[in-house]
C-alpha cells in the first residue's frame, strides 16, 4: 500500500511539473460584458462620443428639376392645321419632337399666351385670341405641369373665356397662375412638389393691352406691381422651398434685356425669387444670374421666345426649353437652396407648326450656333442639351 501510495505521488508531481509552465503563460480573454465596459472604441473604429455629447447631425440632399418654355401663341393658321375629320382638334402630332423633352424635367412651366376659351364662344386669331381647349390636354399630355395665364392677351375675349378655360384647367387636373376665377381662386399660391423640395408659382404682366380690368374683378389677372410682387413672393416663401415668378414683360420682338427689365428682375430677386422667367417679347433674350444682397443669386430667362405659336419672321419661330437643376440640402435644421446646371435646348417652328429641337434640324444648323452664342452671352457655362 505504501509503495502504491508512494507511485501515486510522484506520478502527481510529474503531471504538475509538465503543465504548470502551460497554465502560468495563458491570458485568460475577458467576457462579452467586460470587452463593452472597457472598450474606448466604436466598431468604427472612431473614438466614442464623452457622455452628454451631442450627436452630429447628418446632412441630406434632395435634387429636383424645374423646366420652362416660352409663348404658346395659338394662331387661326395653326388651329386649323390641327382639326381632324371629326371636327376635334389634335395638337399632338405638332409636339411630337419635343415631347421627351418637355417631360425630361421634374416640373415644366409653359406661358399659355391664349386662352382655351374654346369653340362655343368662338375660336378667334390676332389681335383678340381664344383658342381651342384641346391646346390644354396636348400641353398636359406631353409634359408641361404647370401653365401662367398672366400676359396682354388675358382680357382680349373677357371674364366668358377666361372662366370657360379655367374651367377646363380644372378639368384635365392642371395648375395654373396669374389669372383667377375669383378673389379666393387668386389668394391660393400654386405649389407643387417634387423630390422633398416644394415650389411656388407667381405670374404678372405689364398690361392687358388697353382693356381695361374690371374694377370689381381684379383677381382676372395680375398685373406687374412692385408692392404686389414683393407680397406674393414673401407669402410663397413662407409654404415653399423655391418661389418661381413669371412676368410678361419688356418689348417686342427686342432680343436684349431693356433696363426696366433688369430694374425689375433685380428687385423681385432681392424680394426672395429664386427664379425668374420671362416672355412677351416673343424672341429669345439671354439668361443670366442676379445676385442678391444677402449672397444667394437668382436665375433669370429675360425672354423664352416664342415656343409654338404661328408667328414667322427673324427669330419668332425660335424658342427653347429652358432647364435649371434645385439642390435642397439639410443639415439638422438648417435648410440651404443652391440652383446649379442652367441649360438650354433651343427649338424652332416649322412652316407647318411641328415644333423641333433645332440641333436636329440640318438647315438651322448655323442659325442654331447663333443662337448659343447669344443665349450664353452673359452665363458662359449654360449647356445646350437636357
Amino acid at each position: 500500500m505504501k509503495k502504491t501510495a508512494i507511485f501515486a505521488g510522484i506520478a502527481v508531481l510529474i503531471l504538475v511539473a509538465i503543465f504548470l509552465p502551460f497554465y502560468s503563460n495563458k491570458t485568460i480573454a475577458p467576457s462579452k460584458e467586460e470587452n463593452v465596459k472597457t472598450s474606448d472604441h466604436n466598431t468604427n473604429g472612431n473614438t466614442k462620443k464623452a457622455p452628454g455629447q451631442p450627436e452630429k447631425p447628418r446632412t441630406i440632399t434632395h435634387e429636383a428639376t424645374l423646366g420652362a418654355v416660352g409663348d404658346i401663341l395659338i394662331h387661326d393658321r395653326v388651329y386649323n392645321k390641327a382639326k381632324t375629320k371629326n371636327g376635334s382638334y389634335d395638337f399632338n402630332p405638332m409636339l411630337k419632337e419635343v415631347k421627351p423633352y418637355l417631360g425630361k424635367p421634374d416640373i415644366t412651366v409653359a406661358n399659355q399666351e391664349t386662352m382655351i376659351g374654346g369653340e362655343k364662344i368662338g375660336l378667334s386669331s390676332y389681335p383678340s385670341f381664344n383658342s381651342p381647349k384641346e391646346v390644354g390636354d396636348a400641353l398636359k399630355e406631353n409634359g408641361v405641369d404647370l401653365v401662367t395665364l398672366a400676359n396682354n392677351h388675358t382680357l382680349d375675349r373677357g371674364e366668358k373665356a377666361i372662366l370657360s378655360a379655367i374651367e377646363h384647367w380644372n378639368k384635365i387636373d392642371m395648375p395654373y397662375t396669374g389669372s383667377f376665377k375669383s378673389a379666393e381662386d387668386q389668394k391660393t399660391i400654386r405649389t407643387l412638389k417634387q423630390n422633398d423640395i416644394t415650389f411656388s408659382f407667381l405670374s404678372f404682366t405689364f398690361g392687358t393691352n388697353g382693356i381695361p380690368v374690371p374694377k370689381d374683378k381684379p383677381y382676372l389677372v395680375n398685373l406687374i406691381d412692385e408692392a404686389k410682387i414683393k407680397e406674393g413672393i414673401q407669402q410663397a416663401e413662407k409654404i415653399s422651398d423655391v418661389v418661381v415668378l413669371s412676368l410678361h414683360f419688356g418689348n417686342e420682338y427686342e432680343r436684349m434685356p431693356n433696363e426696366e427689365q433688369k430694374k425689375l428682375t433685380r428687385m423681385a430677386a432681392n424680394a426672395g425669387a429664386d427664379i425668374i422667367i420671362g416672355h412677351h417679347p416673343h424672341v429669345l433674350q439671354p439668361v443670366t444670374w442676379i445676385k442678391k444682397r444677402n449672397g444667394e443669386r437668382t436665375f433669370v430667362a429675360y425672354s423664352l421666345g416664342n415656343f409654338f405659336s404661328g408667328q414667322t419672321g427673324p427669330y419668332k419661330n425660335i424658342g427653347g426649353i429652358m432647364e435649371i437643376s434645385v439642390k435642397k440640402t439639410v443639415t439638422g435644421n438648417n435648410e440651404k437652396i443652391t440652383l446649379e446646371k442652367p441649360s438650354f435646348l433651343p427649338t424652332w417652328v416649322d412652316p407647318s407648326w411641328h415644333v423641333h429641337p433645332m440641333e436636329q434640324v440640318p438647315s438651322q444648323q448655323k442659325k442654331y450656333e447663333e443662337i448659343k452664342k447669344h443665349m450664353n452671352q452673359y452665363v458662359p457655362e449654360l449647356q445646350f442639351s437636357l
